[in-house]
């Protein structure tokens, strides 16, 4: 039987909450069965949610309120939606508690942290002026921006190798991790790539966005396959 995946919605607009196809799509064709996880303001249903479904696809999307990890905003800051934020954290510390998969994505990454108790940089030309810039502007959202350097024994590691090329959509960063997360990746910049939390199974958040490299990258067929077989098992 297929792993069925909770995809959380990546935003809401005009009365619509939505999620991009090719999420949906890299789930369908890794072997597991998508599901849309829409906001809801209930702890029952968010319940309901992490007991149905075997794995959880956290996707991306706008900023975060900056309040949910301690701080004011500050020039930079992009458009922000605090309901779905802390539906999002709060499905997230749910999720995390029953030791399901979780793979996040891009904004994904960033709620990951901050259900963690980590921090986010609200722009990356804030304070530090040698980042390079993370926003590219390509014709297709498949193709590369730049080069990431994986760390030994993670299981981005074990997946992909000592580096990969990647696309890259992100204005913000992770700043200071939360408690149990660590770095699977950086950037030349020394931005954060990637993240896992060792005491789970499978935990991992990206910065990049695989979804958009499905078709062209092995590597990113490879990474979703394992998520889609850790779910599997998960379900067991």
């Amino acid at each position: 039987m297929k792993p069925k995946i909770g995809i959380v919605l990546c935003e809401r607009e005009n009365q619509k909450q939505s999620v991009s196809d090719a999420y949906i799509q890299a789930i369908h064709r890794s072997g597991g069965l998508p599901f849309i996880l829409p906001l809801v303001k209930s702890s029952n249903s968010i319940a309901a949610y992490t007991a149905f479904c075997d794995g959880f696809l956290f996707c991306g999307g706008n900023d975060i309120t900056p309040l949910l990890f301690g701080q004011e905003p500050r020039e930079g800051i992009g458009k922000t939606d605090i309901a779905l934020d802390l539906f999002q954290i709060r499905l997230m510390k749910k999720v995390l508690e029953s030791g399901k998969p979780v793979l996040a994505i891009c904004r994904g990454i960033q709620i990951l942290n901050v259900a963690c108790g980590g921090t986010i940089q609200q722009d990356l030309f804030l304070d530090n002026t040698s980042y390079f810039q993370h926003m590219q502007h390509s014709s297709l959202r498949s193709e590369i921006s730049h080069k990431i350097t994986c760390t030994k024994g993670s299981i981005l590691y074990k997946i992909t190798g000592p580096y990969l090329f990647v696309n890259s959509f992100h204005h913000q960063i992770l700043k200071d991790l939360g408690e149990g997360l660590v770095t699977t990746a950086v950037a030349s910049d020394g931005a954060i790539e990637a993240v896992e939390l060792p005491i789970a199974p499978f935990v991992m958040g990206l910065q990049w966005h695989p979804e958009c490299m499905f078709r062209s990258s092995f590597e990113m067929r490879h990474l979703f396959s394992i998520f889609i077989q850790k779910s599997k098992k998960s379900a067991e």
